[in-house]
């Protein structure tokens, strides 16, 4: 069955389809109902289901007779080690880490923060938290105290797990300092502090409240799985909100299990078995989603990757850990291959490894400019597929569906929508518009399984930042388009779009253009206020490796190539050459606050900001064109 037929017995029954795609989890009591609308627009999820996430991601293939097989492969070219752990393993050490934290008042409904780097003990301790019907919330390993003790008075923790340090290129980055200053500040204080205490840092424990990882596991009883209510939260990952006050995502552990579970084979298409490895961090969506939980729940084997595309050692580091532990399926953001490409234009690394078991690369987090997919074709010579979904929705709104089939890419389009998701494009009074015209993309509710359902403690929060705009819908607020045959082009985020003398333009189509240009490696396109026009779009240009022409020159021809592709009605006239973009940690350009700059408005540092010294540099181009007075 291919991907219409099955979309459209998803549409007739949309119910009986998600039950019988529950079939794929073990239940300890299957649900009766798939869906209940009766507190609509907040809708639940096989509400009637008791379930457990650790038992289906771990125990359920030990029981198979599967305890052999490697469940967690560590990579980290940071400490030049690979540690592999199977499945038989992975719940021994989870049992008895979940023993340990019911030893000290840990069980269900308990908020347990995590703040780790990317080691498996991250993923045990995810995984522990859920044996016992705890929630956890992962904080990325490095954040910064203040942004931890936000999430701490929000969340409440009985308890924290983190680790003594981080490791990145060249440097060693302190967590016990952090988490100490964070505990500090916070309202709430929790119970007890777990510290895993890592050899390229031992901290320093603080009596009475933190407990070193190895000890207090010492003699703890294991403990086995609890069972909980399909509507119970699994966890809470907090994003960023507009007001500057993170927004904490619920994610539901009925739906998410029986959603990544389906994922897996239909969208990536993946066996039970194969290795499957997502290069993002725990602290992300992408991690929880792809490197904690969804293989693991479906029986793959997870890469755990502690490096960066580049610089650990070289441009090559990923076709290594391909070539090493014979990826099947791989999912990166566009913008590690833009860092990949910058370093090595020409793919000289590519040849130096066995890339025969990649079968897909599938890219996500960031519009994928179609420069860039070529070139990731040209290189690796297998299918380059970009998707689209959201830290709120937990798992793919558009793509390829490689299990299913009868979808083919689509150059600039993030696929089609799945199984679950009523993609529409509406206008700002909300009305759907026509084929090929820009506008709001909403998803029509319900959402699927695995999407929240709400915010933590903040329901009408969550109404007002998703529901109230357009009544029926949920509101993605990214902009868009839907071709005739149904598939979705991501143009910007709604903010994105710019109106220049009247007209609504994508600053997303501009960076396209720009993309082509031979000498540039990455850019970003953002809207600056203009008294005569209202908005006036100014690019920034990154350049490949090695080029050595003047950067006049080649402004010139990028602002020629966006006025011959998009028209004068662009008014593209300011570009600039810089070193580097601001970006988050997870990859992702921070054009608002590029935007803030440019019109000379007070910058708040955002917590999620790779190097908060970027922004310097933008500062300085900004002024070199005229504008950033403040």
């Amino acid at each position: 069955m291919g991907y219409a037929e099955d979309y459209a017995r998803w549409q007739a029954d949309p119910e009986g389809w998600w039950l019988e795609a529950a079939r794929g989890i073990d239940w300890d009591r299957f649900p009766e109902t798939a869906l209940d609308a009766s507190k609509a627009p907040l809708y639940e999820w096989f509400p009637d289901g008791m379930v457990n996430t650790c038992w289906n991601a771990v125990d359920r293939h030990v029981e198979a007779g599967r305890g052999g097989q490697v469940a967690i492969i560590h990579d980290s070219p940071v400490t030049g080690t690979v540690h592999k752990i199977t499945y038989a393993e992975l719940r021994n050490r989870v049992a008895r880490l979940a023993g340990a934290l019911r030893a000290q008042g840990v069980e269900k409904g308990d908020r347990v923060v995590i703040y780790m780097p990317m080691v498996p003990e991250a993923l045990e301790a995810m995984l522990a938290c859920a044996r016992l019907g705890a929630i956890h919330s992962v904080v990325f390993g490095g954040f910064a105290s203040h942004e931890l003790a936000v999430r701490i008075d929000d969340a409440k923790p009985k308890c924290i797990i983190a680790a003594s340090c981080g490791i990145e290129p060249g440097r060693v980055v302190h967590y016990k300092p952090l988490l100490d200053g964070a505990l500090e500040e916070a309202a709430h204080k929790p119970d007890f502090c777990v510290i895993f205490q890592r050899e390229q840092e031992v901290a320093r424990l603080e009596p009475g409240r933190d407990l070193d990882w190895h000890a207090f596991q010492y003699g703890a009883e294991p403990a086995d799985c609890v069972p909980v209510e399909g509507t119970h939260p699994a966890y809470i990952l907090y994003t960023s909100g507009t007001t500057g006050q993170p927004k904490g995502v619920v994610r539901p552990t009925g739906g998410h299990l029986v959603a990544l579970n389906w994922t897996m084979k239909n969208i990536y298409g993946v066996e039970p078995g194969e290795v499957f490895w997502a290069a993002s961090d725990v602290g992300w969506v992408v991690g929880h989603s792809y490197i904690a939980y969804a293989p693991l729940i479906h029986g793959n084997t997870t890469v755990v990757f502690e490096g960066k595309p580049v610089g650990t050692p070289d441009a090559g580091t990923f076709w290594r850990v391909i070539s090493e532990h014979r990826v099947a399926a791989f999912f990166t953001a566009p913008t590690a291959f833009r860092a990949i490409k910058r370093e090595d234009p020409k793919g000289d690394y590519v040849g130096k490894y066995d890339l025969s078991s990649l079968r897909t690369l599938f890219l996500a987090g960031e519009r994928a400019d179609p420069d860039t997919i070529e070139w990731a074709k040209a290189q690796l010579g297998v299918p380059v597929i970009d998707h689209w979904w959201q830290t709120e929705t937990g798992w793919t709104i558009t793509g390829v569906p490689v299990g299913l089939g009868g979808v083919e890419p689509r150059m600039g389009s993030s696929g089609v929508p799945m199984p679950g998701y009523d993609v529409q494009i509406l206008d700002e009074t909300g009305d759907p518009v026509g084929a090929d015209t820009l506008g709001a993309v909403a998803v029509k509710l319900p959402l699927p399984p695995g999407t929240l359902p709400t915010l933590w403690n903040a329901e009408a929060r969550f109404r007002k930042s998703y529901l109230e705009h357009f009544p029926g819908y949920y509101e993605t607020g990214d902009a868009g388009m839907i071709d005739e045959d149904g598939y979705l082009y991501i143009m910007a985020r709604t903010d994105d779009v710019i109106n220049v003398a009247g007209h609504r333009l994508s600053t997303g189509g501009m960076e396209e253009v720009l993309a082509e240009h031979p000498d540039v490696a990455e850019c970003a396109v953002i809207g600056v206020a203009d008294e005569l026009k209202g908005q006036l779009p100014m690019g920034f240009l990154c350049l490949t490796k090695g080029v050595n022409r003047g950067h006049d020159e080649i402004v010139r021809e990028c602002v020629a190539l966006v006025r011959e592709r998009i028209g004068p009605v662009a008014a593209f006239r300011h570009a600039v050459v810089v070193d580097r973009l601001p970006k988050t940690r997870s990859g992702k350009i921070l054009r608002a606050t590029m935007v803030k700059i440019a019109n000379g408005e007070e910058v708040k540092v955002p917590a999620t900001i790779d190097d908060p010294a970027i922004l310097d540099e933008i500062r300085a181009a900004c002024r070199s064109l005229g504008y950033a007075a403040a």
